[in-house]
Protein backbone atom coordinates (compact mmCIF):
# COMPACT_ATOMS: atom_id res chain seq x y z
CA UNK A 1 0.00 0.00 0.00
CA UNK A 2 2.92 1.90 0.92
CA UNK A 3 4.58 1.30 -2.20
CA UNK A 4 1.38 1.96 -4.20
CA UNK A 5 1.40 5.68 -2.58
CA UNK A 6 4.70 6.39 -3.48
CA UNK A 7 4.27 5.62 -7.00
CA UNK A 8 1.43 7.54 -6.79
CA UNK A 9 3.13 10.72 -5.64
CA UNK A 10 6.15 10.11 -8.19
CA UNK A 11 3.99 10.07 -11.34
CA UNK A 12 1.98 12.84 -9.93
CA UNK A 13 5.29 14.95 -9.40
CA UNK A 14 6.20 13.73 -13.27
CA UNK A 15 3.13 14.91 -14.24
CA UNK A 16 3.25 18.19 -12.77
CA UNK A 17 6.57 18.62 -13.42
CA UNK A 18 6.01 18.05 -17.51
CA UNK A 19 3.45 19.78 -17.34
CA UNK A 20 5.02 23.13 -16.09
CA UNK A 21 7.82 22.37 -18.59
CA UNK A 22 5.64 22.61 -21.17
CA UNK A 23 3.76 25.53 -20.42
CA UNK A 24 7.18 27.19 -19.78
CA UNK A 25 8.03 26.27 -23.21
CA UNK A 26 4.88 27.60 -24.86
CA UNK A 27 5.89 30.95 -22.89
CA UNK A 28 9.38 30.67 -24.17
CA UNK A 29 7.81 30.38 -27.79
CA UNK A 30 5.01 32.97 -27.68
CA UNK A 31 7.29 35.32 -26.36
CA UNK A 32 9.87 35.13 -28.74
CA UNK A 33 6.88 34.66 -31.20
CA UNK A 34 5.17 38.22 -29.89
CA UNK A 35 7.67 40.06 -28.73
CA UNK A 36 7.89 43.69 -30.60
CA UNK A 37 11.19 45.72 -29.91
CA UNK A 38 10.87 49.07 -28.84
CA UNK A 39 13.56 51.85 -29.19
CA UNK A 40 15.74 52.13 -26.10
CA UNK A 41 15.49 55.87 -27.05
CA UNK A 42 11.82 56.61 -26.61
CA UNK A 43 12.63 56.26 -22.88
CA UNK A 44 15.49 58.95 -23.34
CA UNK A 45 13.36 61.75 -25.00
CA UNK A 46 10.14 60.95 -22.68
CA UNK A 47 12.85 62.35 -20.31
CA UNK A 48 12.87 65.05 -21.97
CA UNK A 49 9.88 66.48 -22.27
CA UNK A 50 7.58 67.71 -19.52
CA UNK A 51 5.94 65.14 -17.99
CA UNK A 52 2.30 67.29 -18.60
CA UNK A 53 0.32 64.64 -20.81
CA UNK A 54 -1.48 67.78 -21.82
CA UNK A 55 -2.16 66.57 -25.39
CA UNK A 56 -1.42 69.77 -26.92
CA UNK A 57 0.60 68.09 -29.14
CA UNK A 58 -1.96 65.98 -30.62
CA UNK A 59 -0.75 62.97 -28.61
CA UNK A 60 -2.98 60.85 -25.65
CA UNK A 61 0.55 62.07 -23.83
CA UNK A 62 4.18 62.13 -23.52
CA UNK A 63 5.19 58.50 -24.32
CA UNK A 64 2.76 58.67 -27.51
CA UNK A 65 4.61 62.05 -28.39
CA UNK A 66 7.93 60.54 -27.54
CA UNK A 67 6.91 57.21 -29.88
CA UNK A 68 5.65 59.57 -32.66
CA UNK A 69 9.20 61.54 -32.74
CA UNK A 70 10.96 58.37 -32.88
CA UNK A 71 9.20 57.07 -35.59
CA UNK A 72 9.37 60.55 -37.41
CA UNK A 73 6.00 61.12 -37.48
CA UNK A 74 6.07 64.42 -35.86
CA UNK A 75 8.51 66.90 -35.04
CA UNK A 76 10.15 68.24 -31.70
CA UNK A 77 8.53 71.60 -31.63
CA UNK A 78 5.02 69.76 -31.39
CA UNK A 79 5.00 70.80 -28.04
CA UNK A 80 4.58 74.07 -27.34
CA UNK A 81 4.86 73.27 -23.46
CA UNK A 82 8.55 72.24 -23.47
CA UNK A 83 11.35 75.16 -23.75
CA UNK A 84 13.15 75.84 -26.28
CA UNK A 85 16.77 74.80 -25.06
CA UNK A 86 14.64 71.18 -24.63
CA UNK A 87 13.30 71.06 -27.63
CA UNK A 88 17.04 71.34 -29.22
CA UNK A 89 17.91 68.88 -26.83
CA UNK A 90 15.68 66.47 -28.98
CA UNK A 91 16.38 67.46 -31.70
CA UNK A 92 20.19 67.37 -31.23
CA UNK A 93 19.67 63.72 -29.73
CA UNK A 94 17.28 62.53 -32.45
CA UNK A 95 19.66 64.38 -35.40
CA UNK A 96 16.78 66.06 -36.42
CA UNK A 97 15.38 69.10 -37.04
CA UNK A 98 13.56 70.66 -34.55
CA UNK A 99 10.76 72.05 -36.40
CA UNK A 100 9.08 75.14 -36.80
CA UNK A 101 5.31 75.07 -35.17
CA UNK A 102 3.44 78.45 -34.09
CA UNK A 103 1.95 78.43 -30.65
CA UNK A 104 -1.73 78.31 -29.45
CA UNK A 105 -3.25 79.73 -26.37
CA UNK A 106 -6.93 79.83 -25.67
CA UNK A 107 -8.79 83.26 -26.20
CA UNK A 108 -12.25 83.77 -24.52
CA UNK A 109 -14.84 85.85 -26.92
CA UNK A 110 -16.06 87.68 -24.71
CA UNK A 111 -15.03 91.34 -22.81
CA UNK A 112 -18.41 91.21 -20.59
CA UNK A 113 -17.24 91.95 -17.35
CA UNK A 114 -19.90 92.49 -14.05
CA UNK A 115 -18.75 96.43 -14.65
CA UNK A 116 -20.03 96.67 -18.50
CA UNK A 117 -22.60 93.41 -18.86
CA UNK A 118 -25.74 93.33 -16.96
CA UNK A 119 -27.87 90.53 -14.94
CA UNK A 120 -30.85 89.98 -15.64
CA UNK A 121 -31.57 87.93 -12.64
CA UNK A 122 -29.36 86.76 -9.12
CA UNK A 123 -28.21 82.81 -9.61
CA UNK A 124 -28.14 80.79 -6.51
CA UNK A 125 -27.33 77.31 -6.91
CA UNK A 126 -24.38 75.51 -7.82
CA UNK A 127 -21.81 77.20 -8.58
CA UNK A 128 -20.55 76.24 -11.99
CA UNK A 129 -21.23 77.63 -15.21
CA UNK A 130 -22.54 74.68 -16.46
CA UNK A 131 -25.04 74.56 -14.11
CA UNK A 132 -25.89 78.10 -13.97
CA UNK A 133 -26.54 77.74 -17.93
CA UNK A 134 -29.18 75.35 -17.53
CA UNK A 135 -31.80 78.01 -15.92
CA UNK A 136 -32.68 79.91 -19.04
CA UNK A 137 -29.40 80.19 -20.04
CA UNK A 138 -27.55 81.86 -17.11
CA UNK A 139 -28.12 85.02 -15.29
CA UNK A 140 -26.60 87.54 -17.69
CA UNK A 141 -28.86 89.51 -20.07
CA UNK A 142 -26.02 88.97 -22.72
CA UNK A 143 -26.95 85.07 -23.26
CA UNK A 144 -24.27 84.58 -24.97
CA UNK A 145 -21.93 85.77 -22.63
CA UNK A 146 -19.10 84.82 -19.79
CA UNK A 147 -21.23 83.42 -16.34
CA UNK A 148 -18.04 83.60 -14.82
CA UNK A 149 -18.34 80.91 -12.58
CA UNK A 150 -14.87 79.61 -13.03
CA UNK A 151 -15.41 76.48 -14.56
CA UNK A 152 -12.76 77.23 -17.09
CA UNK A 153 -10.14 78.14 -14.29
CA UNK A 154 -10.63 74.76 -11.83
CA UNK A 155 -10.29 72.54 -15.30
CA UNK A 156 -6.58 74.10 -15.78
CA UNK A 157 -4.26 72.02 -14.85
CA UNK A 158 -1.31 74.44 -15.53
CA UNK A 159 -3.35 77.14 -13.75
CA UNK A 160 -2.84 79.69 -16.52
CA UNK A 161 -6.58 80.85 -16.13
CA UNK A 162 -7.34 83.31 -13.49
CA UNK A 163 -10.18 85.38 -12.82
CA UNK A 164 -10.06 89.15 -12.90
CA UNK A 165 -11.93 91.49 -10.73
CA UNK A 166 -15.42 91.50 -13.01
CA UNK A 167 -15.35 87.83 -12.83
CA UNK A 168 -13.38 87.30 -16.48
CA UNK A 169 -11.27 84.54 -17.26
CA UNK A 170 -7.83 85.57 -18.20
CA UNK A 171 -5.27 83.41 -19.91
CA UNK A 172 -1.48 83.23 -19.13
CA UNK A 173 -0.13 83.14 -22.74
CA UNK A 174 3.35 81.53 -20.69
CA UNK A 175 1.43 78.82 -19.26
CA UNK A 176 -1.26 77.54 -21.36
CA UNK A 177 -0.35 74.75 -23.46
CA UNK A 178 -3.50 74.78 -25.57
CA UNK A 179 -4.59 71.63 -24.29
CA UNK A 180 -8.36 72.22 -25.08
CA UNK A 181 -9.95 71.83 -22.12
CA UNK A 182 -11.30 75.02 -21.15
CA UNK A 183 -12.93 74.98 -24.48
CA UNK A 184 -14.62 71.68 -23.91
CA UNK A 185 -16.02 72.94 -20.20
CA UNK A 186 -17.57 76.36 -21.01
CA UNK A 187 -20.95 76.10 -21.56
CA UNK A 188 -21.01 79.27 -23.97
CA UNK A 189 -18.09 77.74 -26.13
CA UNK A 190 -16.58 80.98 -25.79
CA UNK A 191 -13.14 79.73 -25.67
CA UNK A 192 -11.20 78.66 -28.79
CA UNK A 193 -7.59 77.78 -29.18
CA UNK A 194 -6.11 80.38 -31.64
CA UNK A 195 -1.90 81.01 -33.04
CA UNK A 196 -0.31 83.58 -31.13
CA UNK A 197 0.10 84.66 -34.95
CA UNK A 198 -2.97 85.80 -35.27
CA UNK A 199 -3.71 89.38 -33.35
CA UNK A 200 -7.18 90.20 -34.86
CA UNK A 201 -9.39 89.41 -32.28
CA UNK A 202 -13.15 89.72 -32.16
CA UNK A 203 -14.11 89.67 -28.27
CA UNK A 204 -17.79 88.96 -28.40
CA UNK A 205 -20.26 86.25 -29.49
CA UNK A 206 -23.32 88.73 -29.35
CA UNK A 207 -25.59 88.50 -32.30
CA UNK A 208 -28.47 90.81 -31.21
CA UNK A 209 -28.05 94.24 -33.41
CA UNK A 210 -27.24 97.96 -32.04
CA UNK A 211 -28.23 99.32 -29.31
CA UNK A 212 -29.93 96.51 -27.80
CA UNK A 213 -26.48 94.90 -28.14
CA UNK A 214 -25.03 97.70 -25.58
CA UNK A 215 -28.38 97.68 -23.54
CA UNK A 216 -27.06 94.00 -22.46
CA UNK A 217 -23.50 94.62 -22.57
CA UNK A 218 -21.64 98.29 -23.19
CA UNK A 219 -18.67 96.46 -24.70
CA UNK A 220 -21.00 93.98 -27.19
CA UNK A 221 -20.51 93.87 -31.14
CA UNK A 222 -23.59 96.39 -32.08
CA UNK A 223 -23.24 94.74 -36.01
CA UNK A 224 -22.27 98.18 -36.93
CA UNK A 225 -19.69 97.07 -39.86
CA UNK A 226 -17.33 100.16 -39.60
CA UNK A 227 -14.30 97.14 -39.01
CA UNK A 228 -16.08 95.19 -42.41
CA UNK A 229 -15.42 98.63 -44.31
CA UNK A 230 -11.89 99.71 -42.90
CA UNK A 231 -11.06 95.98 -43.40
CA UNK A 232 -9.27 94.59 -46.74
CA UNK A 233 -11.92 93.38 -48.79
CA UNK A 234 -12.78 89.74 -47.20
CA UNK A 235 -11.33 89.88 -43.91
CA UNK A 236 -14.40 90.63 -41.83
CA UNK A 237 -17.82 90.15 -42.77
CA UNK A 238 -20.97 89.83 -40.75
CA UNK A 239 -22.71 86.60 -39.80
CA UNK A 240 -25.81 86.89 -37.51
CA UNK A 241 -25.07 90.59 -36.32
CA UNK A 242 -22.06 90.07 -35.01
CA UNK A 243 -18.18 90.34 -36.86
CA UNK A 244 -16.52 87.25 -37.70
CA UNK A 245 -12.64 87.29 -39.37
CA UNK A 246 -11.56 85.44 -42.04
CA UNK A 247 -8.13 83.60 -40.98
CA UNK A 248 -7.41 82.53 -44.24
CA UNK A 249 -6.20 86.52 -44.61
CA UNK A 250 -4.61 86.96 -41.95
CA UNK A 251 -1.54 88.13 -43.44
CA UNK A 252 -4.14 90.83 -44.28
CA UNK A 253 -4.94 91.90 -40.87
CA UNK A 254 -4.06 94.97 -38.77
CA UNK A 255 -4.80 97.11 -36.12
CA UNK A 256 -7.04 99.31 -38.61
CA UNK A 257 -9.55 97.30 -38.49
CA UNK A 258 -10.23 98.12 -34.67
CA UNK A 259 -9.27 101.62 -34.63
CA UNK A 260 -13.30 103.06 -35.34
CA UNK A 261 -15.12 99.93 -33.38
CA UNK A 262 -17.25 102.22 -31.00
CA UNK A 263 -17.55 99.52 -28.49
CA UNK A 264 -14.12 98.03 -28.65
CA UNK A 265 -15.23 94.84 -29.28
CA UNK A 266 -12.67 94.19 -31.87
CA UNK A 267 -8.99 95.01 -30.32
CA UNK A 268 -5.63 93.82 -31.41
CA UNK A 269 -3.70 91.83 -29.15
CA UNK A 270 -0.36 92.94 -28.54
CA UNK A 271 1.59 90.18 -26.87
CA UNK A 272 -2.06 88.84 -25.92
CA UNK A 273 -3.15 92.24 -24.34
CA UNK A 274 -6.15 93.34 -26.19
CA UNK A 275 -5.58 96.91 -27.37
CA UNK A 276 -8.70 99.09 -28.17
CA UNK A 277 -9.14 101.40 -31.10
CA UNK A 278 -9.03 105.08 -30.58
CA UNK A 279 -12.81 104.98 -31.16
CA UNK A 280 -13.36 102.61 -28.52
CA UNK A 281 -15.40 104.03 -25.15
CA UNK A 282 -13.69 104.37 -22.00
CA UNK A 283 -14.79 102.14 -19.48
CA UNK A 284 -14.06 103.28 -15.65
CA UNK A 285 -16.52 101.89 -13.24
CA UNK A 286 -15.13 99.29 -11.74
CA UNK A 287 -18.36 98.05 -9.77
CA UNK A 288 -20.85 95.45 -11.01
CA UNK A 289 -24.29 96.75 -12.90
CA UNK A 290 -26.89 96.30 -10.63
CA UNK A 291 -29.51 93.27 -11.96
CA UNK A 292 -32.53 95.06 -14.17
Amino acid sequence: MVEFDLLQTLITVAFMFGLGFLLSMALVLANRKLWVFEDPRIDEVEEMLPSTNCGACGTAGCRPFAEALIAGDIKPASCTVNSTEATGDIANYLGVDAGDVVKRVARLACAGGSNVSKNKAHYSGMSTCRAAALVNGGPKSCSWGCIGLEDCARVCDQDAIKMDLHGLPVVDPSKCTACDDCVDVCPKDLFSLQPVTQKLWIACKNQVHGDAAEADCEVACNACERCVVDSPEGLIVMQDNLAVINYEKNHLASAVAAERCPTGAIVWLNNEIPVKGIKAKRIVRKDALPIH
